[in-house]
């Protein structure tokens, strides 16, 4: 498997999401600048402060080059997954709808939440059981979507992960962590499975999303 983490001016986690997929096969840092994706399985947009997140999170990091490359396979199918800062910048480049605004307490806020998997279908969540723990770490993931287009993302199974009940600590609609395209190859979620990888006592579910990953691949013919 091959899979490429983009690195942003700002981008702070993209080195441990790099050290989790290196435990499914061979990763490959993108900086902003690059086009060149050829031979990757998945691309990683990985957590942080892209661009110092002027304007709003995610704004400025949809207009770098390799976003470019990212959106153009996408539409071909390219497994693309999102982490908190890689989510907002998925959602300000369409490729996810919704928007991620700031926390209902205005805080910055860190913790382990519980989250109920919705789909486990898709290739980001296919070897995940119904409920797993991560971390979550963020000022902007209250997500938010109008009730209309809201209703029809739950109708089709793109509301893929849920804060559970108890867990819903940034205010987003109706508990949504996170979601997915309409085709159901570009996945963001703002908890962050890198970080929960069993190290430091903390929960090992992060893996589930990982070895997902891998399984789909495996499944679609990867060489990894």
């Amino acid at each position: 498997m091959r899979f490429g983490v983009v690195r942003f001016p700002g981008s702070c986690d993209e080195r441990d999401t790099a050290r989790a997929l290196s435990q499914f096969g061979e990763v490959r840092v993108l900086w902003h600048t690059e086009r060149d994706l050829e031979g990757l399985d998945a691309v990683v947009l990985p957590g942080g402060f892209s661009y110092g997140d002027y304007l709003r999170p995610g704004a400025l990091a949809r207009f770098a080059p390799v976003m470019e490359a990212v959106c153009a396979l996408a539409a071909d199918g390219l497994l693309v997954l999102g982490i908190c800062n890689g989510f907002q910048v998925l959602c300000e480049a369409g490729l996810l709808p919704g928007a991620l605004l700031l926390n209902a307490s205005r805080r910055f806020q860190c913790a382990e939440v519980e989250l109920e998997v919705e789909n486990r279908e898709l290739p980001f969540t296919c070897a995940c059981p119904e409920r797993i723990t991560l971390l979550a770490k963020h000022r902007c993931g209250r997500y938010y979507l109008p009730e209309d287009r809201l209703q029809e993302l739950q109708r089709q199974g793109r509301v893929v992960l849920r804060y559970a009940l108890g867990e819903r600590f940034n205010g987003s609609v109706v508990g949504v962590a996170g979601v997915a395209n309409e085709r159901g190859n570009v996945f963001g979620l703002m908890p962050h499975p890198e970080h929960s990888v069993g190290v430091g006592g903390r929960s090992a579910d992060g893996l589930f999303i990982f070895r997902s990953l891998v399984q789909a691949l495996e499944g679609n013919g990867g060489d990894g």
